[in-house]
């Protein structure tokens, strides 16, 4: 069973934020890196994936996602630095 996630994207340390939801992470940030992710991704070049949590059901992971959208910016921001105190790319890890 494919499993969902929810993720961000950024264009640097700090920087400007994306959150997505998708049933197909590589495909999907692939995507976002080709340019034809989101208009949104595309304009502010966040190709750097620094944040993702796994979800057994879609619809588990839309509800995360239209949870994180409503949080404020500096809560969002550290939920990233404590679990990925370096934002790091994470592409290489979810494509193996």
């Amino acid at each position: 069973m494919k499993r969902a996630h929810v993720y961000i994207m950024t264009n640097k340390p700090m920087g400007v934020l994306y959150i997505g939801v998708t049933n197909n992470l590589p495909a999907r940030i692939l995507a976002h890196r080709s340019g034809t992710g989101s208009e949104f991704c595309r304009k502010w070049h966040l190709t750097r994936l620094v944040h993702a949590e796994p979800f057994d059901r879609i619809d588990e992971a839309i509800v995360r996602e239209k949870a994180l959208k409503k949080w404020q910016r500096v809560w969002k921001l550290r939920l990233i630095s404590e679990a990925n105190p370096e934002w790091t790319d994470l592409f290489g890890l979810i494509n193996r």
